[in-house]
């Protein structure tokens, strides 16, 4: 039996402003298994953010466990957490967080650079940083900088970045935030897409029709899980065949 990608049990985050105690996680325990699909929502103030803040290993607990493909990180320093962060977790943003000078090539090669992967030969990452833009269909745009790309193929840049190290999850925090109706169906049908090659996603919306997406929703308020549920009729996205299919030899190991 497989074990899972995440285990949260009973973590606690709280915060302090002057003499104000914000409570921001209030005991949250959470499992994802391998290949989920797991969309958590809730509204400002809920809990979701700072959730996603700890489990891409950008904060710590103040109490509770958390524990990443084995690795308990509840309790691991800065440099410790970042090393987990750039090896096993791959982020998409709302607003890309791409490198504006550089070529959509450049942007995917980066997270090798820091990662224990590195020791890869050149001609090998750019092997790879070409496969993962081949992948989200931009095998004829790799050369582009971001001015020269739309919103929707930024994002796919940037999930092709997040694919790159071959992380245990992915982590999408808004990813269609900055994005129309058509195109956001084009970044979920990627995410579909990837999660049915077995990739586990952990996506943060506000967006019900987005969350629909996914497999399972977790829905956050006032720091607790209000309600953790499949969705009955998961809704998939209409791929436009350049951005969602396996393109020839576009496939990523």
């Amino acid at each position: 039996m497989n074990r899972p990608v995440i285990e949260i049990e009973s973590l606690t985050r709280i915060y302090r402003m002057g003499e104000t105690e914000v409570r921001a996680l209030d005991g949250v325990s959470l499992t994802v298994e391998p290949g989920e699909f797991l969309a958590v929502m809730g509204p400002s103030g809920s809990g979701k953010s700072t959730l996603m803040n700890i489990v891409g290993c950008l904060d710590r607990p103040t109490s509770g466990r958390y524990v990443l493909e084995g690795i308990d990180v509840s309790s691991l320093d800065r440099d410790a957490r970042a090393g987990i962060r750039n090896d096993k977790i791959g982020f998409v943003f709302q607003n890309f967080n791409l490198l504006s000078r550089t070529s959509a090539l450049e942007n995917v090669e980066l997270p090798l650079l820091y990662s224990k992967k590195s020791r890869m030969t050149e001609e090998s990452v750019l092997a790879r940083a070409k496969a993962c833009l081949e992948r989200v269909g931009l095998a004829d745009r790799w050369d582009h900088t971001s001015a020269q790309l739309s919103g929707g193929q930024q994002q796919r840049v940037a999930i092709a970045r997040s694919l790159v190290n071959d992380p245990a999850i992915l982590l999408a925090d808004e990813p269609t935030g900055n994005l129309d109706s058509r195109t956001s169906e084009e970044v979920m049908a990627i995410f579909q897409a990837l999660n049915d090659e077995g990739k586990t996603v952990v996506l943060i919306t506000h967006e019900p029709d987005i969350a629909d997406h996914a497999k399972r929703i977790v829905t956050f308020r006032d720091g607790k899980v209000l309600s953790d549920v499949p969705v009955p009729k998961r809704r998939r996205a209409a791929p436009r065949e350049a951005a969602a299919g396996k393109a020839a030899g576009g496939g990523v190991a």
